[in-house]
């Protein structure tokens, strides 16, 4: 199964609501297919000019790692050689906070999405909300 656009529309606005609902305000969602191209990115109005940029690097390194931004960013805490060169390789678009999780079928990764504006915890929670919302899973 390949991630869709319907099904990255309908993460990216479910999780701009869950956003909403809970007063963390203004966000970016990014969602991208398993191989790490652009399917949606909404950016809310007010959202600073970076958070296209850093929703994007969230889910690009979830993605092209294999393992949520959250879950990156524990492992290179005591590797920080490993770090730049990751950024080096990615030409600095990966970023390992949380707040990009896998987007999963059957155990399969089929995309990514990264959401920033809030805390760490607030964005990953709206991601999974939008994951969720669209039928699918997630891993973090």
């Amino acid at each position: 199964m390949q991630l869709t656009l319907d099904k990255a529309s309908i993460i990216a606005d479910k999780a701009l609501a869950k956003a909403r609902e809970s007063k963390f305000r203004p966000m970016c969602v990014a969602v991208l297919d398993e191989g790490g191209h652009l399917k949606a990115l909404k950016r809310e109005d007010g959202a600073s000019i970076l958070r296209p940029q850093i929703a994007i690097g969230k889910a690009w390194g979830a993605v092209g790692m294999g393992e949520s931004s959250r879950q990156l960013g524990e492992r290179l805490k005591d590797r920080p050689a490993f770090l730049g060169a990751l950024s080096t390789m990615s030409e600095g678009k990966v970023v390992p906070v949380a707040g990009g999780v896998l987007i999963m079928n059957n155990n399969e990764i089929i995309g990514a999405v990264g959401v920033t504006g809030g805390t760490s915890d607030e964005d990953e929670l709206c991601a999974i909300e939008g994951i969720k919302a669209a039928g699918l899973s997630f891993k973090v």
